[in-house]
């Protein structure tokens, strides 16, 4: 599935995800079957440990590809965070061309990384161990998260990075670094971002954003972003709920 949805990406096909945060494979299955493309599965922000993200990516199956947010750009982390057997990793906080390094080499095989070599899931526990071995690299998904104005300033040197996939603009972060935290739609933090797209855009290098919901993927596969985080779990469930009751009480008055 991986290799396959690499290639959307590449063929800039608008691929729609959604943040997966809370701790159930039940609630992440639910997720996958209702069409998404992609699950951003957060240990960043999201209370995750890695029985649980195994747990969810073994009850979505094969409906839908699993990209894990790694908690910070860390060798081990993402060691562990592969062995798992998740589809590819999004990194926060890539600031430079050296961090962007450094995520390509933790997450390849030698001779183009170096990755540890070790059996686990990712490798059906030693099933099928050398063909992994021999597919992982061209398979893996690797995206980075352009979301501090210090990786805005370092855009060409960082998309210059041969071995990722994607970028992905966390305007919240971005917004928070211009010390403008959560007014995204500020001139000055609008401006950083169209930066980041217009290099994206002029290097051929797909490019993604998080939204909180259905207007502003509308609005962002407009301007040409074709990789959309869309809402959080708990987002969802909150809004329908309160939706509901929204309903019910409006026709009591």
């Amino acid at each position: 599935m991986s290799s396959n949805f690499k290639q959307k990406i590449r063929n800039n096909q608008v691929l729609l995800g959604s943040v997966v945060t809370i701790p159930s494979s039940t609630t992440a299955e639910i997720m996958s079957l209702v069409g998404f493309d992609w699950l951003w599965i957060d240990m960043e922000h999201g209370p995750l440990s890695l029985e649980k993200i195994q747990e969810i990516m073994q009850g979505v199956g094969n409906r839908c590809t699993c990209l894990v947010r790694v908690p910070c750009n860390d060798r081990v982390w993402i060691t562990r965070i592969l062995d798992r057997g998740c589809d590819g990793i999004i990194v926060p906080q890539v600031n430079s061309a050296e961090e962007a390094k450094q995520v390509v080499n933790a997450c390849k095989y030698s001779p183009e990384g170096n990755r540890s070599v070790t059996i686990s899931r990712a490798q059906n526990y030693g099933i099928n161990l050398q063909d992994y071995y021999e597919h992982a690299n061209e398979n893996m998904i690797i995206v980075l998260q352009i979301e501090h104005i210090e990786a805005v300033r370092n855009i060409e040197s960082i998309i210059n990075v041969p071995g990722f996939d994607a970028i992905l603009i966390g305007p919240f972060d971005l917004s928070g670094s211009m010390g403008k935290t959560g007014l995204i739609n500020d001139p000055e933090v609008q401006e950083a971002i169209a930066t980041v797209k217009e290099a994206c855009f002029k290097k051929g290098i797909p490019i993604g954003i998080y939204v909180d919901d259905a207007q502003g993927a509308i609005s962002a596969k407009k301007n040409g972003f074709t990789f959309l985080g869309v809402g959080i779990d708990f987002m969802y469930f909150w809004k329908s709920a309160k939706r509901t009751l929204e309903e019910i009480t409006s026709k009591e008055n």
